[in-house]
């Protein structure tokens, strides 16, 4: 599999709604990061879908490079 583009270094905070389903870009080529928008149709990459239990505010991974994917783990800090 190929690597990820970074869209950026720091996480999306996004306010997300319960019963919900978002599609996170794992390529990193959306232009609606930190969601899918199809771009990934040129490469071996899937967008993760992602469903929360409660409305919150959660911290989604711009780097790509998470190893909690789609959630933010600090790794964009050591890129």
């Amino acid at each position: 599999m190929s690597e990820p583009k970074i869209a950026q270094k720091f996480p999306y905070k996004e306010a997300v709604v319960a019963d919900k389903s978002y599609y996170w870009c794992r390529c990193g080529r959306s232009s609606r990061q930190p969601f899918c928008d199809g771009s990934h149709e040129a490469t071996d990459f899937l967008p993760e879908k992602v469903n929360f239990e409660e409305d919150q505010e959660v911290y989604f991974c711009g780097c790509k490079k998470s190893s909690n994917q789609p959630f933010c783990d600090g790794t964009h800090k050591d890129l």
